[in-house]
């Protein structure tokens, strides 16, 4: 899956992952992770989600990634933001307030990048990626997250025969041979929802499954 196509999907608006409300697991769990107020908080894939700005009410510092510069400009002009840019590297970084979004390839960031992040939270970037991709951007997180990093994990699980990803469906199985050699794996909640999930249904889904991790990296 290469950048063009992301760029296609904000380009002609097929952004039905995108949603419209603060995440309610985001809500409910996060605070479980106890962090300081103050913590940095990564967000890779972050489109132009309103968890965003629920992340900086809260006292984060906020790290967005997000590969659309339409994206990232729509971010900050739906929230009213007048944001500073700045080139770091490869990235056009966008900042105001608590809230800075990189704009560019997940994969281009290095270790000084993250070496303040605290926490992660990952409600679509794991499910967003192929296999293989998945498989590259944990072992990028791996390398560059320092331990005692904290985050809460969203994930999608669902027959793959009976719909063609993005969002992709990640086992329970996947994300413990993905994740469970360097961080620490706790299941919070898990629920079925492909009643409200019209879209799915329509394809054909016959069981859609969302499940929210706490990790702890070792």
């Amino acid at each position: 899956m290469q950048p063009k196509f992301w760029q296609e999907r904000w380009e002609s608006n097929q952004i039905g992952f995108h949603q419209p409300q603060v995440n309610p697991y985001l809500q409910r769990q996060w605070p479980t992770l106890a962090l300081a107020k103050g913590a940095k908080v990564l967000v890779p894939l972050c489109g132009k989600s309103l968890d965003l700005i629920w992340l900086a009410s809260r006292g984060h510092h906020v790290m967005g990634v997000e590969l659309s510069e339409q994206a990232v400009e729509a971010f900050f002009s739906e929230q009213g933001l007048a944001p500073q840019i700045n080139q770091r590297g490869a990235f056009k970084v966008y900042q105001a307030g608590l809230i800075e979004v990189w704009c560019g390839d997940f994969f281009d960031l290095d270790a000084d990048a993250l070496a303040e992040c605290q926490a992660l939270y990952d409600r679509a970037a794991l499910i967003a990626l192929p296999p293989l991709m998945r498989v590259q951007y944990i072992e990028h997180l791996n390398a560059l997250l320092a331990p005692g990093c904290l985050g809460l994990l969203i994930t999608l699980d669902y027959d793959q025969a009976q719909k063609a990803g993005p969002p992709f469906a990640v086992t329970d199985e996947e994300v413990r041979l993905l994740l469970g050699l360097y961080w620490a794996l706790e299941r919070l909640e898990e629920q079925d929802i492909l009643a409200e999930s019209w879209k799915f249904v329509q394809d054909g889904v016959t069981r859609l499954e969302e499940r929210v991790y706490r990790l702890a990296k070792a």
